[in-house]
């Protein structure tokens, strides 16, 4: 098993740590920007990618394409089933790796999409390969991506004394906020175009955000109960110090957190 294998194995576990679906709701503005960049349109074949709990799948349906949702995190499929359920959604879920994905033909898709999931994958390249072999010609590609110098990257930065380094080879998340490094991995089979953007999350203080991504944000999750109590209490104040003092506002906390949006045109 190689390291980025492995890494793959332990991401499907931390996606799957806690209700991730509560801090996806602290992103709604992302997921609406997305798919309206996107332009759908009836009978779209669509396919989100690392779709998490379902937003974007959502939207995409509620617009008249034909949807399927795919991610690493069992938890998150069964949640995302459910929610389409309790919404009278027809979107076809299944677990998968957007790394790898078996059983989907080549230009299945008219369009494909991710908010913020597959940059965690850590194989780039196989992403994008992935992406350019399963959308059609003439097909949209859509994914938002977290920017390493915005908020979201500051805040990894934040925990990363914290944190066991990544396997060597492992891409950042964070790459894919950066208009060269995908135009490097895009560019040769879509026509791209870019645009930054900002979603802001409130909240009433460091310590509130702390308990919300610490209870339900995977990777949070996951790193604070890999410590011992007194690390753990030494990040959170390091987390509460953080946004209390870099994300001060009128009644607590605004992070703004600073994306890239990356919009393709199959080749």
């Amino acid at each position: 098993m190689t390291d980025l294998t492995a890494l793959t194995q332990r991401h499907a576990q931390v996606w799957s740590n806690g209700p991730f679906e509560e801090v996806a709701d602290t992103i709604a503005d992302v997921h609406v920007a997305l798919v309206e960049a996107l332009r759908p349109q009836p009978g779209d074949r669509w396919l989100d990618l690392a779709t998490g709990a379902g937003s974007v799948a959502e939207l995409a349906a509620a617009a008249g394409a034909t949807v399927t949702g795919i991610d690493l995190s069992p938890r998150l499929v069964e949640v995302a089933r459910a929610r389409a359920r309790a919404g009278g959604y027809d979107i076809e879920y299944e677990v998968g790796d957007c790394q790898n994905l078996v059983g989907v033909a080549d230009g299945a898709f008219d369009v494909a999409s991710s908010c913020v999931g597959i940059i965690f994958a850590p194989d780039h390249g196989a992403t994008a390969r992935e992406l350019a072999r399963v959308t059609r010609p003439g097909g949209r590609i859509g994914v938002a991506a977290w920017t390493k110098e915005g908020g979201v990257g500051r805040m990894f930065e934040m925990m990363a004394p914290f944190s066991p380094p990544p396997p060597e080879g492992a891409g950042s998340p964070f790459g894919w906020g950066d208009e060269e490094h995908v135009t490097a991995l895009l560019g040769d089979a879509f026509e791209l175009r870019f645009e930054r953007k900002v979603s802001t999350y409130h909240a009433q203080s460091g310590r509130a955000c702390w308990e919300l991504f610490a209870s339900s944000y995977g990777p949070t999750k996951t790193l604070a109960e890999s410590l011992d109590p007194e690390r753990r209490e030494a990040l959170a104040e390091a987390w509460s110090t953080f946004f209390d003092t870099e994300y001060k506002a009128p009644g607590g906390i605004a992070h703004d957190r600073e994306y890239l949006l990356v919009i393709g045109t199959r080749r």
